[in-house]
């Protein structure tokens, strides 16, 4: 990506961290389990971490590092705590994205893979969580370099686009993408990239797949930087504009890629058994944006233990609605109860002077409607 300010010297580094992590052991978890309460999130969020030493912290701590994750972990130890935020913020955002659907991005406590069995299933579910895992890395990293909370990066270095107006200034401190998304496609590719899989094999398979899901996840957040302005002049005159560059907001980054859930492309290998293509010839080629999978998903009715799914027996529905929320397709064709639910609420709010809001407080009833 033009503009990095990642370092030559960098680029070496993780170089050697490729040749000496090649042939890897195996490992449990995923680093994901760092937006997670207890498997590395509150170690992280402790000002006194670094008294623990980075060997203890890495290796020890900070769970579902791999091996090479953790060497790079103790390289650029500063970065780990906007990872965690990165983590923390995708799960947050992969909830939001799905609380309509069968499949509502649960988490489970415990489970150091954080979703479960349902992410062995290598459909669109595992295709969107590798993506927006990877765009929350990258937008918390280039936040994080603008704040000054990153040794080796600063403020944005990025060109000056071509079609700002000329009158405007090119300046102030913009956030760092292009560090974000190097980084991250070092360190979250980094996981995938220590085993040697043969060709034709499902880990194959499987690796490319999330590969190329982690780079549209990325790219959800490179290629949609903004220009943000601020005006200059007296009595707000705005006869000067300062402007930089500014991350998408992360509910754009995840309303974009669960469009690309819903137009994720079924692959499989070619013929070589080395890459993966399109399935179905009647849909367009993938481009780097697009989300692709290797399996249809699970139908998500049922509790199963095998597929990781907690089944929709409980969990409200829109009676009135059609879509994936409604009582029918919800709750799969089983029925649905219908309960009486109190609220209470503030209302009738008025502005006291001064300086107050001042509120009654007000009681409804509603239906809610639970699946059977």
């Amino acid at each position: 990506m033009a503009g990095s300010t990642l370092s030559w010297n960098l680029f070496l580094k993780l170089t050697v961290l490729w040749i000496y992590c090649g042939q890897s052991a195996g490992f449990n978890g995923i680093w994901w389990s760092l937006g997670m309460s207890g498997a590395g999130w509150d170690v992280l969020q402790n000002p006194n971490a670094y008294i623990v030493g980075t060997n203890t912290m890495c290796e020890q701590q900070l769970k579902g590092l791999s091996l090479a994750q953790q060497k790079m972990c103790k390289m650029y130890y500063d970065h780990m705590p906007p990872i965690a935020s990165g983590a923390k913020m995708a799960i947050r955002e992969c909830q939001y994205q799905f609380r309509f659907r069968r499949w509502n991005c649960s988490t489970i406590v415990g489970d150091s893979s954080v979703f479960g069995p349902v992410l062995q299933i290598p459909s669109r579910e595992a295709a969107f969580t590798h993506a927006i895992s990877a765009a929350g890395v990258v937008h918390s990293l280039g936040r994080a370099c603008r704040e000054g909370e990153l040794a080796i990066c600063g403020c944005s270095k990025a060109m000056r686009p071509k079609d700002l107006n000329r009158d405007f200034i090119w300046g102030g401190c913009g956030d760092n993408i292009e560090h974000g998304y190097q980084y991250a496609k070092t360190f979250v590719d980094m996981r995938e990239q220590e085993k040697n899989h043969p060709r034709f094999s499902n880990e194959l398979a499987r690796m490319l797949m999330n590969l190329h899901n982690n780079e549209g996840g990325r790219r959800a957040v490179y290629n949609y930087a903004k220009v943000a302005c601020k005006c200059h002049g007296v009595s707000g005159s705005c006869s000067l504009k300062t402007c930089w560059q500014q991350l998408p907001t992360f509910r754009e980054i995840g309303e974009r890629l669960k469009e690309r859930y819903d137009g994720a492309v079924e692959v499989k290998f070619n013929k070589r058994g080395t890459q993966l293509k399109r399935k179905h010839r009647k849909y367009n080629k993938p481009t780097n944006e697009d989300l692709l999978y290797l399996e249809q998903s699970p139908d998500y009715c049922q509790a199963n233990k095998e597929t990781g799914s907690l089944g929709t027996s409980g969990r409200e529905c829109n009676k009135g609605s059609d879509g994936m929320d409604g009582c029918n397709l919800m709750c799969c064709g089983r029925g649905y109860n219908t309960f009486k639910k109190t609220l209470v609420e503030r209302c009738n709010c008025k502005f006291v002077w001064c300086c107050h809001v001042k509120c009654k407080t007000c009681e409804s009833v509603k239906d809610v409607h639970v699946c059977k």
